[in-house]
Protein backbone atom coordinates (compact mmCIF):
# COMPACT_ATOMS: atom_id res chain seq x y z
CA UNK A 1 0.00 0.00 0.00
CA UNK A 2 1.22 2.91 -0.93
CA UNK A 3 1.25 6.12 1.90
CA UNK A 4 0.44 9.58 1.44
CA UNK A 5 0.03 12.48 4.12
CA UNK A 6 -3.11 14.22 4.12
CA UNK A 7 -2.17 18.24 3.07
CA UNK A 8 -5.35 19.76 4.53
CA UNK A 9 -8.87 18.54 6.00
CA UNK A 10 -12.06 21.19 5.55
CA UNK A 11 -15.42 21.46 5.50
CA UNK A 12 -15.65 23.30 1.82
CA UNK A 13 -18.65 25.69 0.60
CA UNK A 14 -21.40 22.61 0.21
CA UNK A 15 -20.89 21.85 3.49
CA UNK A 16 -18.90 19.07 2.65
CA UNK A 17 -15.82 17.19 4.31
CA UNK A 18 -12.72 16.87 2.29
CA UNK A 19 -9.26 15.40 2.59
CA UNK A 20 -6.94 16.99 0.27
CA UNK A 21 -3.83 14.07 -0.39
CA UNK A 22 -0.19 15.62 -0.68
CA UNK A 23 0.51 13.73 -3.91
CA UNK A 24 -2.27 11.28 -4.70
CA UNK A 25 -4.71 11.51 -6.98
CA UNK A 26 -8.46 9.53 -7.23
CA UNK A 27 -9.80 10.54 -10.64
CA UNK A 28 -11.18 6.58 -10.46
CA UNK A 29 -12.92 6.80 -6.99
CA UNK A 30 -16.35 6.54 -8.04
CA UNK A 31 -15.81 3.40 -9.44
CA UNK A 32 -15.72 2.02 -5.92
CA UNK A 33 -19.26 3.00 -5.66
CA UNK A 34 -18.72 3.93 -2.13
CA UNK A 35 -20.24 7.39 -2.42
CA UNK A 36 -16.67 8.90 -1.74
CA UNK A 37 -15.64 11.94 -4.67
CA UNK A 38 -12.41 13.19 -6.31
CA UNK A 39 -12.66 17.11 -6.92
CA UNK A 40 -9.67 16.71 -9.65
CA UNK A 41 -9.44 21.53 -9.49
CA UNK A 42 -8.88 21.55 -6.49
CA UNK A 43 -7.65 18.29 -5.57
CA UNK A 44 -9.46 17.03 -2.58
CA UNK A 45 -11.29 13.95 -1.98
CA UNK A 46 -14.71 14.57 -0.74
CA UNK A 47 -18.20 12.91 1.20
CA UNK A 48 -20.95 14.05 0.15
CA UNK A 49 -23.23 16.52 2.35
CA UNK A 50 -23.66 14.31 5.78
CA UNK A 51 -27.28 12.66 6.16
CA UNK A 52 -27.42 10.44 9.02
CA UNK A 53 -23.00 10.10 9.59
CA UNK A 54 -21.49 12.69 11.25
CA UNK A 55 -18.60 14.65 9.70
CA UNK A 56 -15.90 12.10 11.76
CA UNK A 57 -17.85 9.21 10.01
CA UNK A 58 -17.55 10.86 6.51
CA UNK A 59 -13.69 11.41 7.27
CA UNK A 60 -13.34 7.59 8.50
CA UNK A 61 -14.83 7.15 5.05
CA UNK A 62 -12.80 8.75 2.82
CA UNK A 63 -9.54 7.15 4.54
CA UNK A 64 -11.16 3.50 4.15
CA UNK A 65 -11.84 4.74 0.17
CA UNK A 66 -8.65 5.92 -0.33
CA UNK A 67 -7.69 2.20 0.81
CA UNK A 68 -9.86 0.40 -1.55
CA UNK A 69 -7.84 2.44 -4.17
CA UNK A 70 -4.39 1.08 -2.30
CA UNK A 71 -3.53 4.48 -0.46
CA UNK A 72 -2.80 4.77 3.14
CA UNK A 73 -3.45 8.69 3.73
CA UNK A 74 -2.03 9.93 7.44
CA UNK A 75 -2.85 12.86 8.79
CA UNK A 76 1.32 14.98 9.63
CA UNK A 77 1.97 17.40 11.81
CA UNK A 78 1.78 20.30 8.71
CA UNK A 79 -1.71 19.22 8.08
CA UNK A 80 -4.14 21.92 7.55
CA UNK A 81 -7.24 22.21 9.34
CA UNK A 82 -10.25 24.73 6.88
CA UNK A 83 -13.21 25.62 8.59
CA UNK A 84 -12.93 22.69 11.27
CA UNK A 85 -14.25 23.02 14.31
CA UNK A 86 -11.93 22.92 17.16
CA UNK A 87 -14.06 19.67 18.49
CA UNK A 88 -14.73 18.02 15.54
CA UNK A 89 -10.97 18.07 14.80
CA UNK A 90 -9.52 17.04 17.97
CA UNK A 91 -12.06 13.81 17.61
CA UNK A 92 -10.52 13.22 13.96
CA UNK A 93 -7.10 13.24 15.25
CA UNK A 94 -8.20 11.37 18.45
CA UNK A 95 -9.78 8.34 16.30
CA UNK A 96 -6.88 8.42 13.74
CA UNK A 97 -3.97 8.24 15.66
CA UNK A 98 -5.67 5.82 17.83
CA UNK A 99 -6.08 3.25 15.33
CA UNK A 100 -2.26 3.59 14.48
CA UNK A 101 -1.65 2.95 17.85
CA UNK A 102 -3.96 -0.53 17.69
Amino acid sequence: MTTDSISEVGIDEKRQLFARPSTARFPYIYREALDIHWEPKRGYLYATVPRDWSYLECFQHIIGAAAVQGYDLHLAPSTAWSNIPAELSTEIQQWFYSRDAA
